[in-house]
Parts: C-alpha cells; structure tokens; sequence
C-alpha cells in the first residue's frame, strides 16, 4: 500500500532479507515461564535491542487476512502446511523490517514530521485533481484499518527502510577484463585426441563365493533406517460446521479408547472410522498418501516408536497417527544381497582390467608413441565429447596426458591446442548484466549476514506456544 514499502520490496536485498531468516532462532523466556511474568510478557521476537509484539503480529495478520481471496483465506484455516507458512512469513516479514530499522536507528537516520506530512500529500492515492484530500485520506486510512498515527510510523519505518537499503540497490559496474575473462572461459575451444576403453568390452570368469564375500567385506552395504506407522482417519467435509463438529466428537473417542489400551485398528473398527497401514518407508523415500501432508511425516519421522500423536486437522478429516516400529540402520546379510553383489563384482572386475589397459595406453604415449584407436575433437564445455571428457579437457593444461573415468569407462586423453572464442557484443553485454546481478547478490547476502549478526534474532518460545500454537 504504501510507496516505499512498495519500493522497498521490490530491491533485491529486502526480498533476500524477508526469506533468510526461515527460523533460526535462538529462544528464551524459560526463566520467565518458572518464575512468573511470563503470563503478562507478549514480546513474540527480540531483533537487537527492539521487540515484536502479538499485538503486532495479530495486527500484520489480520491486513493480510485481509487482502486474501475467499479460497486463499480457507486454505490458511484449513491446511496446518498453509498456515503454518502463513504464520512464519508474517514474523519473518517483521523480524526483517524491524532488523532493517535497528539499523537505521544505529545511524543516526532521522525521518521528520514535515518529511511525513509531505509525503501524505504527495501520496497519489489522497489526491483529487491534483491536490491532497482530506475526505480521500480519511476513507482510505478507515478502509484499510489504519489510524493516522499507526500510518504515519509505518510510513516513517518505510522511509527508514528505503534509506538504509537504497543504496543496495545501486547498479555494480563490472570491469571489462573480468567481461572478457569470463567470456573466454565459457566460450574457448579447445583440441583434444582421445580414446575409449569400455568395462564391457573385457571378460571375466563367473565369481565364486569367496571371491563374493571378499568383495563384500569391502563393499559392506547398509539398509537404512525403516519405519511402519500407520493412522486413523475420521473423514468429514470441514468446511460444513455439522460434520466438522460431529466427526471432531468421534475423533475423541477414538482418542479415548486409544488410551485406555485398544489398539488402533480396533479403536477405528469401533467408532466406523478409517484405519490405513502405511508401508514402511525411510527418511529419503517418504510414503505416498492423499491425507498425510509433508509436516505430518516430518512429525512421524520425530517420533518414538509405539507412539501416538495428537489429533491433527487435515482437509480430508481428522487423524490421528502411530509410530508402530523403527527398524534401525544394518548392515544387510550377505546371502540376502548375493544376487546383486555378483553384478557389482563383475563390474569391478571389468573395471579393473580396463584401468590395466587405460595405463598401457598413457605410457605408450608419455613414451611419443601414437595413441591406440586415437579420435581427434574440438570440443567446448558443452559438447563435442563426452561430458567426463569436457570436464579434464578444460580443467588440464595444453600438452597434458591424462586418464579420465567416467561411469562405464576410462578414457585416455591429451589436451592439444586452446581456442580463443570470436568476440560478439550482443554476448558479452548479456554477460556483463549477469556479472552484475552475481556481484550484487554477493554484496546483498554480505551486508544480510552483517545485519544477522549486528541485531540477532531470538524467538520467545513460551510466548510463541502461548499465543500462536504449534501448527502441524
């Protein structure tokens, strides 16, 4: 709504700024909470030596709230994920803008009332033909749901924050020379002789079980960690207050009879509800399922086995999950794995005499012999030989031998000439904006890792609990 809150958002450092700080907080308020005053205490934040308030924070809510869409606004009623994120960006939103104005404050940077009052009659939204409207800025201020005073300070703070981050949005110049190195580096060419020797192309004897568990014993292979969970579902449409009640009532029986000792199969059989055994999935390979979001797996990732957690609201209903095992990380059996281990022993075995080979080749030529089945490329960064190649043709220098292994071979190679590319303008400026926007996010994430340090960031846990929850 405002003009330099609007300009503000929109230079790089303050979007860098109000996604950086995702929650590495450093908590307090224990002491609060065991001696007392901590029932009076509504500090949600400390950035420096300033706080954030719940009032603060209902008051950015609600504005936001405000310029939802019906659907927008219902997603963050029902989805935990939406409004656990809606939650975090409105703290992160004024966690970074109160850091910003620390650091305003810190400089000695003063925005004065007549500063204030000109830039309310500028403002072209309480204008009306060309002079400022006392009637226009009334109706805007109420239908916005700010008072002159609230407005007046978050304009000060836009302004504030316009100082201290304009100057990070002013253009970097890039030196010509660092134009023209980076443009010789991803453009050059370069001659190359190489040649290829493939693992398949040599045969090897089937193994036997010694020389199985030979390789096995230096190869051991893990299973990770496994868990089996599995869940109770009361489904109703939540967005009607009847089912929504009545499947909330059945959710608490199926609760209660959890904790008097039934299991959870049978807690759900009882009430008619759904009950789903998940299979058992890992850390890297989550479960696949319609009703379980990402926060309620990250919760059954965090808890002990044979557990239960709280009843949770989903889109679909309510739910309540179990934890029904952990299997821990092992190392597997080696029968249990024999089938796998003789392809990954042939492989090895392959690879093996390949390398044997790939060194014959490169003595031969370090000797000024001719290289075997030689073939003769000019290749760039991107194409012209195989990728494993382009990487060492660019990375050795020109005259060296080399062997390269790439996934199923080695190649045996020598660098012979560099190219410098044709000069192209229409390039080389596109290459310079490039250079300049990397220089100006280098600078931006700087300067954010400067303000980290200078105003840190400490969340009141007691608080945050209190008034705002734990959203799952």
């Amino acid at each position: 709504m405002l003009e330099y809150l609007r300009n503000a958002s929109e230079k790089p450092i303050a979007k860098v700024l109000i996604t950086i700080l995702a929650f590495s907080f450093i908590g307090w308020g224990v002491a609060e909470w065991i001696f007392g005053n901590v029932m009076s205490d509504t500090t949600l934040v400390r950035v420096g030596p300033e706080k954030v308030s719940v009032q603060q924070y209902n008051m950015e809510r609600s504005r936001e709230l405000a310029t939802m869409s019906r659907d927008e606004m219902r997603n963050v009623y029902v989805d935990p994920v939406a409004a656990q994120k809606f939650q975090n960006d409105i703290i992160s939103k004024l966690t970074t803008q109160t850091m910003v104005e620390n650091r305003a404050h810190k400089m000695g940077f003063i925005v004065s009332d007549h500063r204030i009052a000109r830039e309310i009659r500028e403002y072209p939204e309480f204008q009306e033909n060309g002079t400022f409207s006392t009637l226009k800025f009334d109706t805007t201020l109420r239908n916005s749901g700010y008072s002159e005073s609230e407005f007046a300070e978050i304009l000060r703070a836009g302004v504030l924050r316009s100082m201290v981050l304009g100057s990070m949005s002013a253009p970097v110049r890039v030196p010509a020379f660092a134009t023209t190195a980076m443009y010789n580096a991803r453009n050059a060419e370069r001659t190359i002789d190489y040649t290829t020797i493939k693992f398949d192309d040599f045969r090897v004897e089937k193994p036997s079980d010694d020389d199985l568990r030979t390789f096995y014993a230096q190869n051991p292979q893990t299973v990770a960690e496994t868990r089996t969970a599995s869940y109770v579902l009361v489904p109703a449409d939540m967005s009607k207050p009847d089912e929504y009640s009545d499947a909330y009532d059945i959710a608490i029986k199926v609760e209660d009879a959890i904790i008097g000792g039934v299991s959870l199969q049978n807690a759900a059989s009882k009430n008619k509800a759904k009950f789903v055994s998940l299979k058992p999935f890992t850390v890297g390979e989550r479960p696949t399922d319609d009703v379980l979001t990402d926060a309620m797996v990250s919760k059954l990732l965090s808890m002990e086995s044979g557990s239960e957690s709280e009843i949770i609201e989903t889109k679909a209903g309510f739910v309540i999950m179990r934890l029904d095992q952990i299997t821990p990380e092992h190392v597997a059996e080696f029968d249990s794995v024999k089938k796998d281990l003789i392809n990954d022993w042939t492989r090895d075995a392959k690879r093996k005499l390949a390398y044997v080979r790939a060194n014959e080749i490169l003595v031969d030529i370090n000797a000024g012999n001719a290289m075997t089945n030689k073939k003769s490329a000019t290749v760039s960064r991107t194409h012209g030989a195989p990728d494993d190649v382009l990487v060492a043709a660019f990375k050795s220098g020109i005259g060296t031998n080399s062997i390269v292994e790439a996934p199923n071979a080695f190649y045996v190679m020598t660098v012979k000439s560099d190219t410098k590319p044709t000069a192209d303008v229409k390039r080389s400026e596109e290459l310079t904006k490039e250079l300049q926007k990397m220089s100006e996010k280098q600078i931006t994430d700087d300067y954010n890792s400067f303000l980290i340090r200078e105003y840190p960031v400490r969340i009141n846990e007691k608080v945050y609990r209190r008034f705002l929850g734990n959203n799952q």
